[in-house]
Formats: C-alpha cells, sequence, structure tokens
C-alpha cells in the first residue's frame, strides 16, 4: 500500500467523516451516559459500601439506579438543548463535572449550598493552592479530551419544525424511561437516600448545578445597613483603672483530633503544655467550614438556631463589645472577616515590613505576634484585640510552618494530596499545628510582658479537617455527616492574676468545666462574661462564666466610660 503523510489535522477531519451524525439530543444522551459512568466515581462507591451488591438481583438494581442518574440529567438538560446551544452548554458542563468530579473522588467534597458558598467566597490565594498538577491533568482527560469529541462530532441538520417535533419526542421518551427506572427501584432507592442523604451531593454534574442555583436564588438584599444587637450593653464596675486587654485568636482548621494537649499521640503543643493554661478537649464547631463557622462564632445564635440571614443581617459580638465601652481591633492574617468586622478597626500586616515572615504565599502567622506588639504599645484603655490566623488551611500545610518546624518527616511538600502517603500528610498537618503552639505561645508571651495591663487569651480553632479517613480530605462535608475530625477543634483560655482579679473571676471555677461538652455558642456570651458586659443578649446558660464571679461583682452599678 501507497504510504500517506497525513498531517493530524487530516486525520482527525478523516476520522470525524465516519462518525455518524446524531441529533443534539443524541449527543446530549451521550454526555449524560459519560457523567453516569466516568465521573461519578465517589458516588458509586458510596452507593456501593452503602449497599454491597452480593447477586445478580442487586447489580441490576445499581443499573437502574444508573438509568435514573442519566435520566434525571437527561430531562434537565433536554429543553435547553438545539443545535445551536447542545455544544456550548455540553461544554460547561463537561468542564463543571470534570472539576467537580475530581474534588469529590480526590478529597472527598461534597457539593451542597455550603459548598458552594465556600467557592464563591474563596480568595485568590486559596483557589491558587487547590491549581495542581493532579487537577490540570485530571481536566485534560475528563474536560479538553472529551470536548474534542463533543465539538468534533457531527450533528444532523434538520428543520426547525422537526427539530422542535424531535426535541419534544426525546424529552418524553426520557421521562418515561426515567419512571420506569424509578417504579422498578423505588423502594430499594428512597430507602438507600433516605439513609445516606449525603449520597445526593455526590450526583455529578447535578450536585453543583442544583447547589448553585439555590446560592443564586437567595432571599432578597439584606439590608444596607447591619441590625443593632445588644444595644443595652454596658460593662461591670471595677475596682482598679488598669487597662483591660483580651486577645481572641481565632484558629484556621485545626482540629481537636491532633491537638497535643488534648491527648493527641504526638505531642504537637509542647510550648502551651509548658503553661498555665485551660485547654477545652470536646469543644463543637459552628460548621465544617469557615464561612459558616467564622460569622457563627461571633452571633448569639449557636448551630442549632443558626439563621445565615439573621447573622449577615445582624451586629455581631464586636458591636456588641464596642458598644460596652472596648476599643476592638481585627487583625487579619486571613482572606478576611466573612463583614464579622465591619464597624471596627481593621489591620493587616504589612509583608514588606516582615519580609523573613511573608513570601509570595503569603505571611507566616508569626506576623501576628508582631502586629500584636505594635498594637500594645499603644494601648491606653479596655481593648479586645482578635487576632484571625491562617493557620493549617489546606491543601499545603506544608507552607503553614517555617523549616525549623519541620519536625515530623517525611512530610508532604505539594498541595496535591493525592501524590502523597497519608502519613506524609499527617506529618505536614502535625508540624503546622507544632507552629501554631509556638504562636500562641509568643502571643503569651508578649502578654505577659505587658506590665501596664490586665491581659488575658482564648484561642478557638473555626472547624477542623480530615485527613484521609476513610478516603476523605480537608473539610466542608454537611454537618449532619461530617465525622468529628471536621466537627470537634481546640479551644484554650490563659489569663494573668490581674486579668482574673480584676473580673473577680476564679482560674479554678474555669478550670473545673474544662471536660464539658462546649460548642462555638458557648464563645460569644462567655466573652461577654469574661470582659464583664451585661446585656440582655447574654445568656447565663452558655456563658462559662457565669457561676465564676463574686457576688458583689454582679451588682449594679454606674457605668464605665472609655478610658
Amino acid at each position: 500500500m501507497p504510504e500517506t503523510n497525513d498531517s493530524p489535522i487530516d486525520s482527525l477531519l478523516r476520522f470525524r467523516s465516519r462518525l455518524p451524525a446524531l441529533s443534539p439530543q443524541g449527543l446530549t444522551l451521550l454526555a449524560c451516559l459519560s457523567f453516569t459512568l466516568f465521573y461519578n466515581r465517589r458516588f458509586w462507591s458510596a452507593v456501593i459500601e452503602a449497599e454491597p451488591p452480593t447477586g445478580l438481583g442487586d447489580w441490576g438494581l445499581l443499573a437502574a439506579y444508573g438509568v435514573v442518574v442519566t435520566g434525571l440529567h437527561l430531562v434537565v438538560f433536554l429543553p435547553f438543548v438545539n443545535r445551536t446551544t447542545a455544544k456550548p452548554l455540553l461544554t460547561a458542563l463537561v468542564l463543571v463535572a470534570a472539576a467537580v468530579s475530581y474534588f469529590t473522588g480526590h478529597y472527598g467534597t461534597y457539593f451542597d449550598t455550603h459548598m458552594i458558598d465556600n467557592v464563591l467566597q474563596t480568595d485568590t490565594r486559596e483557589a491558587g493552592e487547590l491549581l495542581t498538577p493532579g487537577l490540570a491533568l485530571y481536566l485534560l482527560l475528563f474536560g479538553l479530551l472529551p470536548l474534542s469529541l463533543v465539538w468534533g462530532w457531527p450533528l444532523r441538520r434538520r428543520s426547525w419544525q422537526r427539530g422542535l417535533g424531535a426535541g419534544a419526542v426525546w424529552w418524553l421518551g426520557s421521562v418515561v424511561v426515567l419512571a420506569g427506572a424509578l417504579l422498578l427501584s423505588f423502594q430499594s432507592l428512597s430507602s438507600l437516600m433516605r439513609n445516606h442523604h449525603e449520597l445526593r451531593y455526590l450526583v455529578t454534574p447535578g450536585n453543583a448545578i442544583v447547589s448553585t442555583g439555590q446560592v443564586m436564588a437567595a432571599p432578597p438584599p439584606l439590608p444596607e445597613e447591619r441590625l443593632p444587637i445588644g444595644e443595652d450593653a454596658r460593662r461591670l464596675p471595677r475596682a482598679d483603672g488598669t487597662p483591660r486587654l483580651l486577645v481572641l485568636v481565632v484558629g484556621e482548621t485545626v482540629r481537636a483530633a491532633n491537638w497535643g494537649l488534648s491527648g493527641y499521640a504526638r505531642q504537637t503543643t509542647p510550648r502551651l503544655a509548658e503553661r498555665d493554661v485551660v485547654n477545652f478537649p470536646d469543644v463543637a464547631s459552628c460548621g465544617t467550614s469557615t464561612a459558616v463557622s467564622l460569622p457563627c462564632l461571633f452571633s448569639p445564635q449557636g448551630r442549632d438556631d443558626y439563621d445565615e440571614r439573621f447573622t449577615r443581617s445582624h451586629e455581631s459580638l464586636l458591636d456588641v463589645v464596642q458598644r460596652a465601652g472596648y476599643r476592638v481591633v481585627w487583625i487579619d492574617n486571613q482572606s478576611g472577616c466573612k463583614g464579622i468586622c465591619d464597624g471596627v478597626e481593621r489591620v493587616s500586616p504589612s509583608p514588606d515590613a516582615h519580609p523573613e515572615l511573608c513570601g509570595e504565599e503569603g505571611c507566616l502567622d508569626g506576623v501576628l505576634i508582631e502586629a500584636l506588639k505594635g498594637q500594645v504599645a499603644s494601648i491606653s484603655g479596655d481593648t479586645v484585640i482578635v487576632l484571625h490566623m491562617l493557620g493549617n488551611h489546606g491543601p499545603s500545610y506544608f507552607q503553614r510552618y517555617p523549616e525549623d518546624f519541620r519536625a515530623f518527616t517525611p512530610i508532604c511538600d505539594t498541595a496535591d494530596l493525592a501524590q502523597c502517603e497519608r502519613e506524609a500528610i499527617v506529618n505536614s498537618y502535625d508540624n503546622a499545628i507544632l507552629y501554631t503552639d509556638s504562636v500562641l505561645d509568643g502571643i503569651i508571651g508578649v502578654l505577659e510582658e505587658s506590665q501596664s495591663l490586665t491581659t488575658a487569651m482564648l484561642y478557638v480553632s473555626d472547624h477542623g479537617e480530615s485527613l484521609g479517613e476513610k478516603g476523605i480530605y480537608l473539610h466542608g462535608l454537611p454537618y449532619a455527616i461530617a465525622p468529628r475530625e471536621q466537627t470537634r477543634v481546640p479551644m484554650v483560655w490563659w489569663a494573668s492574676d490581674d486579668f482574673l482579679g480584676s473580673q473577680r473571676l476564679t482560674s479554678d471555677c474555669l478550670t473545673a468545666q474544662r471536660d464539658a461538652s462546649l460548642s462555638h455558642a458557648h464563645l460569644f456570651h462567655s466573652l461577654l462574661g469574661l470582659l464583664g458586659v451585661e446585656s440582655e443578649v447574654r445568656k447565663d446558660a452558655l456563658d462559662l462564666t457565669a457561676n465564676c464571679r463574686a457576688p458583689e461583682a454582679q451588682a449594679p452599678g454606674a457605668l464605665i466610660t472609655q478610658e
């Protein structure tokens, strides 16, 4: 046979000419089948884990489930498909399905409304850490390669009248097939979804589409000005006039399971262990993501009655404290305060001022110690400073600590966790906690040296993290199914004797409550108690200091104005 010197383009065109022309609906069916078979690995593994097939009938049920998943997508997409829209629509769907299936498959992510909120609120630095070579390769194989088929496949030409009729027949046929599959599998499928309702957040790409729609169909806009809470807030009188300083340190993605003070096999908190601190080992977070937990931390509502709209439309703990006469400063080494710090002083450490702690990836949390030193030098009245840490924000745990804190090895030195053994991932995570321990120790050191102030510190993490347990990584799972690794967080209290004395608080009383089951719901009310702020918004049942104060401190007194 004579040799040919066809170019790749010629070969591609010859291959395309051999493909049978499809209707837009037929091409959409192929795409939906592909989604079911190749983009739902996590969904199918979860279904098989929940209902292990033991016979031919069970495999038949799995096939019926596949028809249901395919049919649901097809019934939703077909009304938007014609010869003009088919390929652009399928392009968007394939790219969404590829990206979502990567994160559900590699990290065990569930795409519910909270995850969509996380995506929308993620800044470029956080997003950049997820753009790994593994993601790029996955998008090439499951995104660009299928799209070359989508755009290369010839579509059948029809008049608009025949195309409209064919579309109606396709849609009705899809409804009939879907209804039949549901009838055959309804009893088993309804039981499966009732007992494992989280599975719906794994059906790709429908999970991302439905959750995004729910987020976009949010209630009407919030009021331009946040509604007040705690308008009656006032400080209790005290004998001395020494300015008080309470530093609230909000941690990021630190879980109680790896916290040395809480019984972890490794001592990841050696410096705090040498200090006279109160560690609370059983604290439940309000959410499994910063977007939920951070606003909830500063709201009078707990997780059980948490209302995102209420929280976003009303003032926070910081406003109540400020109204009572405290100066409030928010110092951020994170991606922002999610609206909590609106109305109070805000500071972001300058990378140029601390080149030894900052780089292209951002600043290490040690920069917060330097920022605190600058604030302490100018304090003349009662003050609350919030330090928002970068903490253990994943997946780049290895970038959260300097080289000399590389105590546990080998480490995972990439954001693509799929490239690392689980041991290396845990080592990197634990090294980051070791650095957090050092930063907290440094903060306490600054407070101890501030002789002209009465000082205290409270540290609490916003949520936890999964590190490969049951194949799940990172965080953000729906709270109802989230593992304890994502919902249990460390909390630590330290105070100078002068601070306790000025508030007539007894250290023994607080220490006696360290083993109690607590939650983020206690923070709002306990901080008001620790600061001696009276208000109807404070609930005694959630205030850890309610029974720790001498009777004379609870007596009515004149309002204290800011010094």
